[in-house]
This record gives C-alpha cells, structure tokens and sequence, in this order.
C-alpha cells in the first residue's frame, strides 16, 4: 500500500501545485508492475541518445535527458506516471533544483515538460507507443495521450529495433502529425539539431542506432569517438611533422652536394 504524503491545506487564493503537490522525494521511482531490467538494446539505445544529446544553441549546463526514469504530468492525479524510454529537455538544470540527481521528472516541480521523447517498441507496447490504445475509464491515459494532450511534447519518436523503422511525429495544431525526414533525419530546428539511423559500432556493437546530428549532417560524438578522432589528428599531425622533417633533411643534403652550407643559409 502506498503512503501517500498529506496535502498542505489550500489558500485562498489556492498556491501553485509545486508547493502543494508532493516532489520527487515523495513519489515512488520504481515500477512495481514491471519488475527486472530492461533488455541490453533498452540500455545501450538511451545511452546513445544521452551521449548525442547536444544541441548547439543551447547552454549545456541547461540541456538534460534521461532514460528509464518515471515521468509525472498530471496535477490532478500525482500518483500517474509514465517511464519514456528516453527523453531530453532545454532550460532545465542537470540537477534538480540545482543540488540532487533527479528520482523522477515531475513537471509540476520543473520549469519545463520535455521538448523530445523517444520510445523503443518492444512485443506488445506498439499500440500504445503509436496511440492505437484509447485509454479506459477513470484509469490513466495511454503515453500517446499523455505527450500529446497533457505535457504538448512537441518531437514524439518511436524506433523499432526489429524491422529498424523509425516514425516520428511533430505536434501541429495540438496533435501529433507525421514528421518529413530530411536527407535521412528528422530536423529539430528548436534545438539545431537533427535525429536520424547510423549504421556503425557503439560500446564494440555493429548495429542500426539511432543518434543525434548536427541540422547540416554532421554527427554529433559521444566521448569515446572524439578521443578517437583527437588521437587520430594526433596521429595525422605526427606524420606530417615527420614528412616535412625527411624533406628539409634532403634539401639540406641535396645543398652540401652543391657545395652549399644549408647552415648558413638559415
């Protein structure tokens, strides 16, 4: 049974809902009717997204994402929760309230819904990931509703790891629409930023992922890629010092053959 916190009695006139309202400290983080960990694509996908998460025209220490993490929207039922495989937002802290690693996302304590959420079909949750499951009577609403309706999250993403379909909606007019891909990607202009499928190796794996790009193209890379390509311009930079050496070195010989001392030249 859950222990629910008391309310603070209301004023007259009432006081917003982020002091009334329980925050992240009181609401539970867990999903009791889903025990157990995620598969290892549910783990590594969001990882990636985290990773390339960057929008350009945003301040970085006001860019945060998450994956796996209860998502709180309503005010009037506090205890409804969704759990986004992945989602990120702009003009929020990395830390709650700037001092503590977040439990949950509670919209009515934070200063912004997410801008994006990125949801991975699995067998038997397509329907509701695509809003094909009309929610029932006094019960929640379906994740589709609640995006749409509820927090208006403007990039809605699914991407199926088994047919590698990626389908994205775009809030237009209060609901949902089909996004038009641009040479591959799904541009974010919000954010300067566009998401599309890359065909490549994250954490030693050969797969379709999907990542983040900047809007011209250019992928975006996680930390292990630009120490990758930081060594290799290391390296690239060692060979054409070293090239450039072996040639002064025959122009100096070539001189001496001449009968001119290179050393008195410089």
């Amino acid at each position: 049974m859950t222990i629910f916190p008391k309310y603070i009695p209301q004023s007259d006139p009432p006081l917003p809902p982020w002091e009334t309202l329980p925050t992240m400290y009181d609401l539970p983080s867990d999903n009791p009717e889903e025990p157990g960990l995620p598969d290892d694509f549910h783990f590594l996908q969001p990882l990636l997204l985290y990773l390339t998460f960057q929008p350009t025209n945003w301040n970085p220490e006001l860019v945060y994402s998450a994956a796996d993490l209860n998502l709180y929207y309503d005010v009037q039922h506090p205890l409804w929760y969704k759990r986004p495989d992945w989602f990120g937002v702009v003009g929020v802290q990395k830390l709650y309230k700037g001092e503590d690693l977040r439990l949950s996302y509670v919209t009515w304590q934070e200063p912004a819904n997410p801008f994006v959420v990125v949801e991975l079909l699995s067998p038997g949750t397509e329907d509701e990931d695509l809003g094909n499951k009309p929610s029932k009577i006094n019960q929640p609403p379906s994740k589709w509703e609640v995006y749409q309706n509820i927090l208006r999250i403007p990039y809605h993403i699914v991407f199926s790891r088994y047919t590698n379909e990626l389908q994205a909606f775009q809030l237009v007019g209060g609901h949902y629409e089909p996004m038009t891909f641009s040479n591959g990607r799904l541009p974010m202009p919000e954010i300067s930023l566009s998401l599309g499928l890359w065909q490549g190796s994250f954490r030693s794996i050969e797969k379709l992922w999907l990542r983040w790009f900047t809007l011209e193209g250019e992928m975006i890379p996680e930390p292990t890629e630009e120490t990758a390509a930081a060594n290799e311009r290391a390296r690239i930079a060692e060979q054409e010092a070293e090239k450039a050496n072996r040639k002064s070195e025959q122009l100096a010989e070539r001189l001496r053959q001449l009968g001119v001392n290179p050393d008195e030249l410089r």
